[in-house]
């Protein structure tokens, strides 16, 4: 039997195991329609067939420009299959970074969603030599369009089948050709720091991340996931695409990432990975939800929330929680918490994680006194994904866990982590310099600064070009206190200001539908978003909430003075990536003269 050292004989060999089992569910039009292993296979096949009939050939790239569903990955695997390349590009990015991707990576063929990503392309076509076809999913709104660049996804997977027909060993063939050495994909970095590095991924790579991961995570063929996070992004290629095929379980579309609560409470998802942002929202609208319920249910969430977070301290200071304390936790989880973990949707779920940037302890500690033991994972683009995550139910809020099996690390002098293991990457896309830049005596520099704690755990300080000096010469994390001013419901985002200024300050943008609300209950009138932002009142309780926060701090760590930005920030702004993290660079240059007047140097 053929070793599956590759993604492609992985994936075919799970298709001729699992044949008529469920390997993907994706909802349209309120049902979900379920894809069977065999034609997931028999999908792949033809997209693959299809592009090779088209030209395309091993080293070549094609982008992918949708957001999640079955035929982004009929597309990565097929082409995939080839031996070929694929790039993916967020839904959410504008004409100009769509031109910037699929030109850089000289991408020969682009599949799209719709109607608006194709205009996308199209708009900036002339600037795209290598462009040869675009390759539409969904054709509603273009069969007017007259450029011959544009095809149908149903039809590139009519040219498959009817090449399958004609040389039915040649996909077979295909795949077995593929290396381990064989680039895979092209993941480009979220460009927080300038231009997106596109991150060169070999099949090794990713083979060697699924085995690393599920050392310390055991999945089997009976586990779900709802997939909704970018699948460009680095750790949503592991959840929906590396683990479902290694291991066989399904995969869940819903209709949009607007609706992806709805499709957690449909389908119960057994693993749930979420960015800290997603954690808050959820957290958020738990507290909104408690103050709209009757008063028994806000008596009951008084009453039982506090005996859970006792509970999750005593265990993670592995103390005895002693049967007084076991007792109270299961009569609040049968009255309180099983019904929160089922208005989230996680009823069933065994395994939860947070990952892609920090996120608040107390955050957390709310979710784990509900029995949702949120793991941290932490990694990067360049080593595949996930280089450390908490193994088993070796959880430790605080940190990020321990290095997974293969994966060396060390602490710089200077603090930075550094690390070596199987799934560090192959280099940027026409960038030695870069690469060149990244490695240290063949070690991969994070560009994070952390430390090791006395049972082995990783803490991330924060990024090392985002660390503060104030005029004092103090160093401080800023992520401390913006996850913490973040744990409020009534804060959306938070950036600390402070390097070389004399005091910390912050720029904060409130929770609209939260404070929203508040102003409602309280008869505050407000038409916008800017003008809830410009209210006194909002302004008073924000500040409430940020001298709460100040509390958790040493004196010269307080904020100082906030002011609250009257516009949401946004990724088409270049204001945060696709994956709803700052760029800290961009909102400085763009608000220094905010900034500026904080500290009594602007008009």
């Amino acid at each position: 039997m053929m070793v599956a050292d590759t993604l492609p004989k992985l994936f075919r060999q799970q298709a001729e195991k699992l044949k008529s089992r469920v390997a993907l569910r994706e909802k349209e039009l309120g049902v979900w329609n379920e894809i069977t292993w065999n034609k997931y296979y028999e999908h792949v096949r033809n997209v693959g067939l299809g592009l090779s009939k088209l030209g395309l050939r091993k080293g070549d790239k094609v982008s992918i420009l949708s957001e999640n569903n079955q035929q982004w990955l009929y597309g990565d695997l097929g082409i995939q299959s080839l031996r070929a390349m694929t790039v993916g590009v967020y839904s959410t990015n504008p004409p100009e970074q769509v031109k910037y991707v699929v030109g850089h990576s000289e991408s020969r063929f682009v599949i799209v969603e719709d109607q608006e990503q194709a205009d996308k392309v199209l708009e900036v076509q002339r600037d795209l030599p290598s462009l040869e076809k675009i390759i539409v999913i969904d054709m509603k709104g273009l069969r007017g369009y007259e450029s011959s660049l544009l095809m149908s996804f149903e039809e590139l997977e009519e040219i498959g089948a009817a090449y399958h027909r004609e040389y039915p060993h040649l996909f077979e063939e295909m795949i077995n050709g593929t290396d381990a050495s064989d680039i895979a994909v092209i993941i480009y970095t979220s460009g927080t720091t300038g231009p997106p590095k596109g991150a060169l991924l070999s099949q090794g790579n990713m083979m060697a991340m699924i085995d690393s991961v599920l050392q310390v995570m055991p999945m089997t063929e009976k586990d779900s996931v709802v997939s909704y996070l970018p699948l460009c992004h680095a750790a949503e290629r592991i959840f929906s695409i590396l683990i479902p095929i290694k291991k066989g379980c399904i995969v869940n579309f819903s209709e949009s990432i607007n609706t992806v609560q709805e499709a957690l409470r449909e389908i119960g998802p057994t693993l749930f990975m979420g960015v800290p942002r997603i954690w808050e929202k959820m957290q958020s609208s738990i507290i909104i939800k408690i103050q709209d319920a009757t008063f028994l249910k806000r008596l009951a969430y008084k009453a039982f929330m506090p005996v859970g977070i006792k509970v999750t301290e005593k265990k993670l200071r592995k103390e005895d929680v002693g049967l007084y304390w076991k007792t109270l936790y299961w009569v609040a989880y049968f009255c309180l918490y099983r019904s929160l973990r089922h208005f989230l949707g996680l009823s069933r779920s065994r395994i939860t994680i947070s990952g892609a940037a920090p996120v608040s302890p107390e955050i957390l500690k709310f979710f784990h006194a509900m029995r949702l033991l949120i793991r941290e994972g932490y990694g990067q683009t360049e080593i595949s994904g996930i280089s450390c995550i908490h193994h088993f139910d070796d959880v430790k809020i605080g940190t990020v866990g321990k290095p997974v099996p293969g994966v060396e690390l060390k602490i710089a002098e200077d603090g930075e982590i550094l690390e070596k293991g199987p799934g560090v990457f192959q280099g940027y896309f026409k960038d030695p310099e870069g690469t060149a830049r990244i490695f240290s005596d063949g070690w991969l520099c994070s560009g994070d600064v952390g430390r090791l704690d006395e049972d082995g755990h990783v803490v991330i300080t924060d990024r090392k070009k985002d660390i503060l000096v104030t005029a004092g010469g103090k160093n401080i994390a800023p992520s401390e206190q913006e996850n913490s001013l973040k744990f409020s419901p009534y804060i959306n985002e938070a950036i600390v200001i402070g390097d070389k200024r004399p005091f910390l300050s912050a720029l904060i943008q409130v929770e609209f539908e939260n404070v929203g609300k508040w102003a409602q209950d309280n008869k505050i009138p407000f038409t916008t978003f800017k003008s809830l932002a410009q209210n006194k009142q909002v302004y008073e309780l924000i500040q409430a909430e940020v001298e709460k926060s100040n509390k958790k701090f040493a004196s010269v760590e307080n904020i100082r003075k906030f002011v609250l930005l009257e516009k949401e920030l946004d990724h088409d702004d270049e204001e945060l990536t696709a994956t709803m993290k700052v760029r800290r660079k961009a909102i400085e240059e763009k608000y220094k003269d905010l900034i500026d007047r904080i500290y009594g140097r602007g008009r």
